[in-house]
């Protein structure tokens, strides 16, 4: 089974073979409030999701047009990624995150994340 290694937490989540998992949605499903890969706007509008990806970007979904926009050309190109707008298919994957960022999320957000990784 395909795994996401969530390095600056600790966290090893697999993923079911054959499916494709959300990585903010993954993160926020495996810890608590505090612990997991920081959000805001949960769009790709703010970039508070910046995630660095350390192993297995080949096994990800294709860079999206807001991850462009918020991250830019030099950091696409170091191996950041939007948690927000990721998904990993069929392949290990390790990530880290700047712990000194904290999201603050509204609560209407942070209802539609929750109901989003309990039904995953």
């Amino acid at each position: 089974m395909p795994k996401i290694r969530f390095l600056t937490s600790g966290v090893t989540v697999e993923v079911p073979e054959g499916k494709e998992a959300h990585l903010l949605v993954t993160s926020i499903r495996h810890h608590d409030e505090d612990g997991g890969i920081p959000y805001r706007c949960s769009a790709g509008l703010c970039g508070t999701c910046r995630t660095k990806i350390e192993e297995g970007a080949e096994h990800l979904s294709p860079i999206r047009k807001a991850e462009v926009e918020r991250l830019g050309e030099e950091l696409l190109k170091q191996g950041y990624r939007l948690a927000c707008q990721t998904f990993v298919r069929g392949g290990d994957v390790a990530v880290s995150w700047n712990e000194a960022v904290k999201g603050k999320v509204s609560a209407k957000v942070k209802a539609h994340w929750e109901a989003q990784a309990r039904n995953a």
